[in-house]
This record gives C-alpha cells, structure tokens and sequence, in this order.
C-alpha cells in the first residue's frame, strides 16, 4: 500500500509545535509494518537547506481543469529528496515566491499571519491531489493522509477530481488542533480552482469566510484526530469551534487515535541530553537531573524541592494563565518553577515577573530549544500541563516517560492519558499523576496540594512513578490503527490515467 503523508513540519529539520514529532514518527512506523510511505511538504528553507539527492519530479499543472481552472498559483514544481539522517523519501513544493523566507513558516517578522497563507497551502493542497492523480508517474499513492488545516484542501481537491470521474486515491485527514482552522477572506476562494458551487455552507463557507478545516473535514472519506476523548468532545458545542454540527454529520467516519512517543528520542535510559541516565529500576539518577534543571533555571539547590515544570506554547489554550495566580502558594509550601516556553507577551511578561518576584523559587526561560526541554522533562517532579483544552498533548506522555507526574486537567488526550493519585488509584497501582476537573485557580491547586502531600510519602511516590514508566505510548500502536483504516478504505479502484503534466 502506498500512503502519501501530507504535513508541514517534521522533527528535527524544522519544528513549531508537537505536528513535527509526529511526522517524524508515524511515517517510519507505518513502514515497519509494510506501508510505502512517501511524505509531502512546502519547501521551507530549513527543510531544502538540509535536502540531499534531489530529483525533479514535475510542475504544478496550470490551466484548465475538467472541472474548470486551476489554482492561480505562482510557478511551483514537486521535487523528490532525501533529508539525513531520515530513511523515507519526500517531496518538497518548491514555489520560490510562496516559501523562500525567513523565520517561522506560518508568520511574518510582525507575528502575523503571512498576507498569502491561503495560496501558500492552497499550492500543497494542490501538489498533494495532482500527486494523486499520477504527477510523479513512478509513484501514486494508494490513500492521500494530511494533517491539519495547511493540508485541507487536499481532500477538497481530490473530491473535484473524482466528481469529474477521474479515479481517485482515498483521503483521510487527522485534526491536531481544531482551533486552528485556516481561516481566511471570502474573496480568496476564486482563486482556489475549485467548483465556484462549493462556496457554500455546505462546502468551504464559514460564517462568510473560507475555511481550509471545513474543506477537509467536508471532503475527506476519513477524519481521524489524536485522542479518543477529544474526537467526542470536538462533536460537543463547548469544543467544536463552530464546526460541531459538521463533525456531528460526519461523525461515523469520524475516531480518535492516541499519538505515540518516539523512544529513540524521548528515552531517560539514552537519552544524550541529560548528564544523567535513569530508568524505572535506577530513578536515584533522576536527583542529578532535578539538580542540574536547577542550576540552569538559577533555582536553589534544595533536593527536598518539589520542582514542577513547564514546557508549553504560552497561550490561554495551555490554561498556563492560572499558574501567576497559584505561586504564592505553591513556593509557600516550599514548591519551585521551571518554565520554559513562548507566546503571548502578556503572559511572557507574567512570568518573568513572577521570576522577579521569587528569585531561586521561579525560573523562566522564553524561548524553546530541545536540551532545556529535555532538562525539563527529566529534572522535574511534576509536569504541569493545565490545558482549557488539548486534543492528544505530548508533553505529559514524555514526563511518564520520564518518571515526571503529570498534572493535568480532565480534558482531550489528558484525560486518556494519565490516572488521578486518588486513593482508590494508589491502592490498585493504577495511579499516574494529578487530574483535576476545575478551570480555575482553585482547581488547579486542589491538584497541585495533592501533589505535596504525595511528595511526603516517597515510597508511594516512587510506585507512581515506574508505573508512569512502564508505560508505552508507541508509534507502532497508532500505526496500526491508522494503517486498518486504510485498508478499510481502499476498494478496487480503476488504474490512474496520468493527466498530462508538464516536467520541471
């Protein structure tokens, strides 16, 4: 079976958010199980800066479409690479006018969205769907799985496609966030290339805009997104983004499937980043990393710490906006912060006033980069993650991992993912971390105070711990689901005529 994975991101060549870890490690693990994964993305400078053996695969097709015209999209061409170090092939859109600039992929040096992101994933969409209909005439895919709103108009395009009966590959398309939806100005639907009826409420129109999540969740044969509990609340008005009553239609091809950890990365027992290696049955090498996060968070060195840690995009999403209002208690009780992230300057100027406020208590690190993560994730005793709402999360899968508790909030893949330090949990070895319900300062120190009073029973807290460890979130489960829904997809189909495509 031949799968085509289209995205944006991909771990370690470029990287915004968690989209890039999980194209670094669903694709390879769809190959061990026999898929012919091939992956598609724009032409990002960090990416072509870094590609290897490259092979001209063939323009964009331009001009008329048996439904009509094509995207009005500046000269693009797909070219096929190798990046290092990455055993799978992919192609790169390169469209010099859309993609060659600097700094982060979606937004401008202003921190606002670049003024043509429609027509820059417009023009992935495109290559995706064309590559479906035989633009590399060596290799078409079998199914079609793209990956949030910059990939939407996949499944729009390749449902054009197979209204003007041509055969078509099968398309499914998982949300990673649904409050990212691609929304852009009603007037940039003309030039999409696509069916000017589909302009409606029951194609792409939003609210009188376009939105790219609508096209895909419309069109898609499938829609998968990263946890169970978060595929149910996404058909729920409280969490679908004004998109619950599409999502509720199509909710028989509609699941939630959990992402998975890539254990050649995030692993304390090889981990290369840390000083100190450790794993469920040698945890007393976890007390060097606590203290070397201290040291480079400028904390006291105090062991009898309870350290937690912060490693987020600083937005409301991340219910990050509670912490300032919980610190005087939690250094009170003798708790200490490591933060590290970026985002909203308001809450980046809160916390590093908060690190004002309590010298060697709080230490906040704006910015990201992978050895502070990783420092964070291992030298921490709980990992905060109190989220308004989160539809897989990836930060508390890498502190069980790493013997940190999660604190969490009862939402998403948060919910699926770690186990309340109740009573009854503790007494049958199930417990995980801290889970409370609330969005609100006293909700989140409920857990918080749960935490401390755990703290104090190390014996009971070292059971949690390696039973957090022992767990398995591995790319290879969610690959295997993902690979049933292909095969359930994929019916006789008549062979692919190439459409005539012009060569680089």
């Amino acid at each position: 079976m031949k799968v085509l994975y289209v995205c944006t991101e991909l771990f370690p060549f470029l990287k915004t958010g968690g989209l890039a870890d999980v194209s670094a490690g669903l694709p390879p693990a769809l190959r061990t199980l026999g898929v012919d994964v091939r992956l598609l993305l724009p032409a990002f400078p960090a990416l072509i800066a870094q590609a290897l053996a490259m092979q001209a695969v063939a323009r964009l097709p331009e001009g008329k479409m048996p439904w009509g015209a094509a995207p009005a999209l500046p000269p693009a061409s797909v070219t096929l690479v190798t990046l290092p170090g990455f055993d799978l092939p992919v192609y790169l859109l390169q469209a010099p006018a859309l993609y060659e600039r600097q700094g982060n992929p979606y937004l401008g040096p202003d921190g606002k969205d670049w003024h043509d992101n429609a027509r820059r994933f417009a023009a992935l969409g495109w290559a995706g769907a064309t590559l479906g209909q035989g633009l590399d005439p060596h290799w078409m895919p079998d199914v079609i799985h793209c990956h949030d709103w910059h990939a939407g108009l996949v499944p729009a395009y390749v449902r054009a496609f197979a209204q003007a009966r041509q055969a078509t590959p099968a398309t499914i398309f998982t949300i990673h966030n649904l409050a990212y939806q691609g929304l852009f100005a009603a007037a940039e639907f003309a030039q999409l290339g696509l069916p000017a009826s589909w302009f409606d409420v029951d194609g792409l129109e939003f609210f009188g805009q376009l939105s790219f999540m609508k096209a895909a969740i419309r069109y898609a044969d499938r829609i998968t997104t990263v946890s169970p509990t978060y595929a149910g609340e996404i058909t729920t008005e409280a969490q679908g983004c004004g998109l619950d009553g599409l999502l509720r239609e199509r909710a028989n091809a509609l699941s939630g499937i959990l992402n998975g950890v890539d254990d050649q990365i995030w692993n304390p027992g090889t981990d290369p980043l840390l000083p100190a290696r450790y794993d469920e049955t040698q945890l007393q090498n976890k007390a060097l990393d606590k203290r070397a996060l201290q040291t480079l968070f400028t904390l006291e060195p105090r062991a009898n710490a309870l350290v937690f840690g912060v490693v987020s995009r600083l937005t409301a999403q991340k219910g990050l906006h509670l912490l300032p209002q919980v610190l005087a208690e939690l250094v009170q009780r003798g708790g200490q912060v490591a933060l590290l992230g970026q985002g909203d300057p308001a809450l980046e100027q809160a916390f590093v006033d908060a690190a004002i406020r309590y010298p060697g208590q709080v230490g906040v690190r704006i910015g990201y980069d992978e050895v502070s993560a990783h420092a964070v994730v291992a030298g921490a005793d709980v990992m905060l993650v109190p989220s308004e709402f989160e539809p897989c999360g990836l930060t508390q899968l890498y502190a069980l991992r790493y013997g940190t508790l999660p604190l969490v909030r009862r939402v998403g893949g948060l919910a699926d993912t770690v186990v309340d330090c109740s009573l009854e949990n503790l007494d049958e070895g199930s417990a995980t971390g801290f889970v409370f319900d609330q969005l609100s300062p006293d909700g989140l120190l409920s857990a918080v105070r749960r935490a401390f009073a755990l703290f104090r029973r190390p014996d009971e807290w070292a059971a949690v711990q390696q039973r957090g460890m022992s767990l398995r979130f591995d790319w290879r489960t969610a690959a295997q689901h993902y690979l049933a829904i292909y095969q359930s997809l994929q019916s006789d189909k008549s062979p692919i005529n190439p459409l005539v495509f012009g060569s680089p």
